[in-house]
């Protein structure tokens, strides 16, 4: 099992959450909250809204999203559907964990709540130059304020 950490469309309540929980294309398992250690900047981009989280540490806010086990089946699909390599590249990022749901005593919930883990992302390098100077946000909703909603890929 790996861990991955989503902060965009595949959360809960989100447009592709429903990817999350179909056990047809693996399985995923939510083990709690967390956040980047480092600052990124998570970006509503393109014509159909998509949010990326921008490959330069240090810049933005600590972005919030959630954690996930996955099996390898989960994982190739993720890899199909985030476009990797060319679109997103998966790397390993620091996550500090915020609620930890996983299974164990009180007292482990309570030291994975304070704990860092390294988490498989979906982030972009590869993105046009004028992406940097749009808003950053520190956590992604579909339907927040800023009123860019994601077009789902079956509706483009």
């Amino acid at each position: 099992m790996a861990r991955v950490f989503v902060y965009g469309t595949l959360k809960k309540g989100q447009p592709n959450y429903k990817h999350m929980i179909n056990t047809a294309k693996g399985l995923a398992k939510f083990q709690g909250r967390g956040r980047t250690v480092e600052k990124y900047p998570l970006v509503i981009a393109g014509k159909y809204n998509i949010p990326y989280m921008l490959n330069i540490p240090g810049t933005g806010h600590h972005v919030a999203g959630e954690i996930y086990s996955v099996d390898e089946q989960m994982l190739q699909f993720l890899d199909e559907f985030e476009g990797c390599p060319d679109m997103y590249q998966r790397t390993l990022m620091r996550i500090q964990v915020v609620e930890w749901e996983g299974k164990g005593s009180m007292g482990e919930a309570r030291a994975a709540a304070e704990s860092v883990l390294e988490c498989f992302v979906y982030s972009t390098a590869t993105y046009p130059p004028e992406w940097v100077g749009l808003p950053y946000y520190d956590s992604y909703d579909s339907s927040g304020k800023h009123g860019l909603s994601y077009v789902l890929r079956e509706s483009r």
